[in-house]
């Protein structure tokens, strides 16, 4: 399956595809940081919402969370924040899963155990879903849902948070490796020409 899945990554990790992803997922991450999170964070006095709490939350936290949004803060959670963050993880997921791959064709090294990297999007966007699936929970059951239910949608939340940070360190030392491969080819051709 993994061998599969690293060939079908490899066949669509080109620069359209890319692209493609990257702009849906950055349409849906800016309409979401400038409308919905931001008046979820307003109605809520100020508390962040579960989605951006990267270390994770307690049972207190989202009980003072739900309390402050209130019955139509909860209702504009569940409506409109969340929709949206069904079709973000999977532009997310994929877009930066090929970028990655993309940039290890260009340095030739995609056969290197570097590639498995890439799959860390896909987990934080499979994270993503997980913990909406607890938020929706939570946001239905309120107030009497568990702190089971609240443990395991904060792990979601950190899982997603972890993996998304370490993807953007080994994507960094791609890129940088990409730029010094760059720099050496256009040396050579200058030293040549």
């Amino acid at each position: 399956m993994i061998s599969s899945l690293k060939k079908l990554i490899y066949t669509f990790s080109n620069g359209r595809t890319v692209f493609i992803f990257l702009v849906l997922s950055s349409i849906l991450y800016f309409f979401m940081l400038t409308y919905t999170i931001p008046k979820l964070t307003a109605i809520a006095n100020g508390m962040k919402i579960l989605d951006m709490l990267l270390e994770g939350y307690d049972i207190h936290y989202v009980n003072s969370l739900f309390e402050a949004l209130g019955e139509n803060g909860r209702q504009a959670y569940l409506y409109y924040q969340i929709p949206l963050d069904l079709f973000f993880p999977i532009f997310y997921g994929l877009g930066f899963c090929l970028l990655y791959a993309y940039f290890l064709r260009k340095i030739n090294q995609h056969k290197s155990p570097f590639f498995y990297f890439s799959f860390l999007p896909l987990i934080a966007g499979v994270s993503d879903y997980l913990e909406n699936i607890g938020i929706i929970a939570m946001l239905n059951q309120y107030p009497n849902y568990s702190d089971e239910t609240v443990s395991i949608t904060s792990t979601f939340s950190f899982l997603k948070s972890s993996t998304t940070t370490i993807y953007f360190i080994a994507l960094i030392f791609v890129l940088i490796a990409f730029g010094v491969q760059y720099v050496k080819s256009k040396l050579s051709e200058t030293v040549l020409g």
